[in-house]
């Protein structure tokens, strides 16, 4: 804890005190269960932004809430507008959840987007559920910029993260939470008694990481990111000369590209992509109704395959016209 203080001190301009403002969680998806159980009382209404991670309206779900959809247009650039907030908040809406940088859309959060949702939260009094997980994959000069740092959002925001993307780390399932004190205490009882603690041997490993990042400035994470700016920017290029056009992203490691101009729907295209060529992408739909023409293709792989992979999407491509 005292480790992932300073990690988001150094990284992103946050203090939270390791004592009592700092949980360690099995991976970044305890800590979204614990987020929504903590908070929500029967009934109340979140705010997801769609597209976005399957997992969260399920768990605002188990947590009994409701989940309440807020479409995100690709003329957007698939942000989330306050029109469209102001539609569906209502006196039962309790919180918003902001996963930035977004999978499956790449889309970030910039200064002038995180001070009108502050205001909108604000306004409205909400808690703001911030799945920041792909902190570390923001391939803009600023970088990634978290709700929390804005004035008084600090207090209303639950931060949450994990090793898994900033330090390849899936399967070791290691995440963590910030949160003021009060918020933070009543995560802390239902992880005593579901969870007692993340593995120890994750722990140590997650001490090795950031120990080692701060001796080399995280070196290791600059050239991992590197890396995938490199393959998006392959991605994008090779999508635009095809047709299938994408909203550029500017984090994680994924495109999203729009494929109706094909004749398809982004499951009718995925599925004959798969018989066809053996090459698997995921329907936007899985995502929310928003993505219905879209797939998404993750870039998480070696360049070699990528190619591949690309070429036989452009004879796929072919055979359909």
């Amino acid at each position: 804890r005292e480790l992932i203080s300073q990690y988001y001190s150094v990284r992103y301009g946050l203090t939270y005190a390791p004592t009592n403002e700092i949980l360690v969680t099995v991976g970044a998806s305890e800590a979204i269960d614990l987020a929504l159980r903590a908070v929500l009382n029967h009934g109340d209404e979140v705010l997801i932004p769609s597209p976005s991670y399957v997992s969260y309206a399920p768990c605002v779900t188990f947590a009994g809430g409701v989940p309440i959809a807020v479409p995100c247009l690709a003329e957007d650039g698939f942000k989330l507008s306050l029109k469209a907030l102001e539609q569906v908040t209502g006196s039962r809406t309790k919180a918003i959840i902001l996963p930035y940088p977004n999978n499956p859309t790449g889309t970030v959060l910039d200064d002038e987007d995180i001070e009108a949702l502050s205001a909108f939260a604000a306004v409205h009094d909400l808690l703001c559920i911030s799945d920041e997980i792909y902190s570390e994959l923001t391939y803009t000069s600023r970088g990634h910029i978290s709700p929390a740092s804005h004035g008084a959002m600090r207090e209303r925001t639950i931060v949450i993260n994990g090793f898994s993307k900033a330090f390849a780390m899936t399967g070791w399932r290691l995440g963590y939470l910030l949160a003021p004190s009060k918020l933070l205490e009543a995560m802390y009882r239902i992880h005593q008694y579901t969870i007692m603690c993340a593995p120890t041997p994750a722990q140590y490993a997650g001490i090795a990481v950031l120990e080692d990042g701060f001796d080399n400035e995280f070196a290791q994470v600059t050239e991992m990111r590197s890396a995938y700016d490199a393959r998006r920017r392959f991605l994008l290029s090779r999508f635009t000369e095809m047709g299938l056009p994408c909203v550029q992203p500017l984090g994680a490691f994924y495109v999203y590209p729009y494929v109706k101009d094909t004749g398809l729907d982004g499951d009718a295209f995925a599925e004959g992509l798969l018989n066809a060529k053996n090459v698997a992408v995921v329907p936007g739909s899985s995502f929310g109704a928003v993505g219905k023409n879209h797939i998404r293709i993750s870039y998480a792989y070696s360049v070699k395959c990528l190619e591949k992979a690309v070429g036989l999407i452009g004879e796929y491509l072919r055979e359909l016209k």
